[in-house]
């Protein structure tokens, strides 16, 4: 699958001319699944000897709209990873204890380690996504120099998609790759999505009064995400695009991502040094003694 058309780096990026869905995936479902599974075959294969050298962290970073699917993107793709190696960390309104912190605090103590795949379930871009919709949220912070809502300008924001361009080419340099996915859903799917989560009994936990609330803002969001995305789209850290209102069309645009970027790592099990080998020859030779012993 050709994925370049997703992907952005640099501020031409327009949301209201990124589709939401390509097409549909009832024709193709079984073909899809079969590629999805192949894919995420792959990524547990890349992840074993990534986990074993130590060298390479990946970051992948979700943001969404409520109910784009980005709960069961990261169930379906990293079913099959070895949770050994792998880490969910989902960011909701900060606590009173982490306003009390830098914005990115939380972010680094949620960070895999290098040798490990991290998934942020939304991220340190809400800082410029909730936080540019519901500006107040930045006053409670109680930063130095931000007094009103006045203070929390263009300009603000600037020095915040900057301190996010810098973290992520800080993170570059101590060996992380980070994939980040905005999972692009219609205002018409995710009305379907909600009310199928009002009349699923099944589905009923996943609904909460808020996610109306925030749909409201619709407008703002959509703002807020074509200016984050703008700002902080680099080629050495790209957005992705992905068309969500298809759910297993999505997974599978994701999924192939993933594994074409964590497999352009240089990735090898680490290579045994002439001690160790002489070690492990000795280990061999005492387990088939037990057996001439037994």
């Amino acid at each position: 699958m050709k994925t370049k058309k997703y992907r952005y780096t640099k501020d031409d990026f327009k949301l209201d001319e990124a589709p939401t869905k390509v097409k549909d995936s009832a024709d193709e479902l079984k073909k899809i699944k079969k590629q999805i599974k192949k894919n995420v075959k792959a990524i547990r294969k890349a992840q074993k000897m990534m986990y074993a050298r130590r060298h390479f962290g990946v970051l992948v970073v979700f943001q969404a709209m409520d109910a784009a699917g980005k709960d069961s993107m990261i169930y379906h793709i990293f079913s099959g990873v070895d949770p050994v190696g792998f880490k969910v960390a989902n960011f909701k309104q900060p606590s009173s204890r982490e306003l009390r912190h830098d914005y990115m605090w939380r972010i680094n103590r949620e960070l895999p380690m290098r040798g490990c795949i991290g998934v942020f379930n939304r991220s340190y871009y809400e800082d410029v996504l909730v936080s540019r919709v519901h500006p107040k949220l930045i006053l409670d912070a109680n930063l130095p120099g931000i007094k009103t809502m006045k203070d929390v300008n263009n300009h603000f924001f600037e020095s915040r998609y900057e301190d996010i361009r810098q973290y992520e080419n800080y993170l570059n340099r101590n060996g992380y790759l980070i994939v980040k996915f905005f999972l692009h859903v219609s205002k018409e799917e995710q009305k379907r999505r909600f009310l199928a989560r009002i009349d699923t009994p099944e589905k009923n936990w996943k609904f909460s009064a808020a996610d109306i609330r925030e749909r409201q803002y619709w407008d703002d969001y959509q703002k807020a995400y074509e200016k984050a995305i703008n700002a902080t789209a680099t080629k050495q850290n790209p957005w992705y695009v992905i068309p969500a209102d298809d759910k297993w069309y999505s997974r599978l645009i994701v999924s192939d991502i993933l594994t074409k970027k964590i497999n352009s790592l240089p990735l090898a099990y680490p290579e045994m040094a002439p001690k160790q080998e002489e070690e492990l020859q000795v280990a061999k030779k005492e387990l088939l003694n037990e057996d001439k012993e037994d």
